[in-house]
């Protein structure tokens, strides 16, 4: 049997006895079409020739594109779903008797890419650090509060919900720690710089009391005097890095990663940095360190006489 008709019974199947809908069925055409026009072009219209290696040689063409005749390569997300498809449509094919062997079974998508953590540089901490609290006239409770907020962020890299659920009592300014509890409960003990240490002291004794209206024992209180939500916090961040001027984009977990890429960057050991960041598995702490691969790469390359 052709590639095409075999693809017009596997559609009809979908239509008819699988009760697919009008978008899956249509999702299911195009990717198919395609999938035969790749064969034809390599000279394939008999679907029981087709081979395990022309499945996987379909995907490699998806992922590579032509700009020549105008086919961007796909994503991965797009090079998955296409699979799909043509794995359905070969398992189909092997059930129905068309062909002795399902050829695609064994093959497996592309897998995502990594995404790495984004991470700041050092100065652009800093200015959004500086950006974040107003001193002499123009300091208020609310600069004092943000202030210390993003300090504590970065100097222990704290999640953002994790920081807006503290309690005064969780933090020792004598030892300069912090008690953070994080995903399921669990608590850490964490210690806090001197920066930190100063903005938080700053902010109890000149910023809290004028926020507070009753007894509340969060440690950073909206202007209401209820507990901070990790919206507002994350508004604080965004506000900060426009006013400093920081052109990337940050998220919640800004500061928390390029704390983790600063220590490691530092030489702090990965086993300490998972600790300090909660993770369950220092696997999850091991993705910073692809981070400052990077870092070590531009330094090698422009420092070593024969890197080039």
């Amino acid at each position: 049997m052709t590639v095409g008709a075999a693809v017009q019974l596997y559609l009809d199947h979908l239509a008819v006895e699988r009760g697919a809908a009008a978008n899956t069925l249509s999702s299911y055409r195009r990717d198919l079409h395609r999938y035969q026009r790749y064969l034809a072009a390599r000279g394939i219209d008999d679907l029981t020739v087709v081979t395990e290696n022309d499945v996987r040689e379909f995907l490699v063409d998806l992922r590579r594109g032509d700009p020549e005749a105008g086919q961007p390569a796909l994503a991965d997300s797009s090079v998955a779903r296409t699979l799909v498809a043509t794995r359905g449509f070969h398992k189909f094919a092997a059930a129905e008797g068309l062909t002795t062997t399902d050829v695609a079974h064994a093959v497996r998508p592309p897998r995502p890419a990594q995404r790495l953590p984004k991470s700041l540089p050092i100065d652009d901490v800093l200015a959004i650090l500086e950006a974040s609290g107003g001193s002499g006239p123009s300091e208020t409770a609310r600069t004092l509060r943000d202030r210390a907020l993003m300090e504590l962020l970065y100097s222990c890299g704290a999640r953002i919900s994790e920081a807006v659920a503290l309690d005064v009592d969780d933090i020792d300014t004598d030892n300069r720690s912090v008690v953070l509890r994080g995903k399921g409960g669990k608590e850490r003990l964490v210690p806090i710089g001197g920066p930190a240490i100063e903005a938080v002291d700053a902010y109890l004794v000149r910023g809290r009391p004028a926020l507070v209206s009753r007894f509340n024992p969060a440690l950073f209180l909206n202007v209401r005097g209820g507990r901070l939500s990790r919206q507002s916090a994350w508004q604080v961040l965004a506000d900060a890095a426009r006013r400093a001027g920081v052109d990337a984009a940050v998220s919640p977990h800004t500061l928390r990663h390029s704390f983790a890429t600063h220590l490691l960057d530092g030489g702090a050991d990965v086993r300490v940095v998972q600790e300090l960041l909660g993770h369950a598995s220092v696997t999850t702490t091991q993705v910073y360190t692809l981070v400052t691969v990077g870092t070590l790469r531009e330094v090698y390359a422009t420092a070593h006489p024969r890197a080039r």
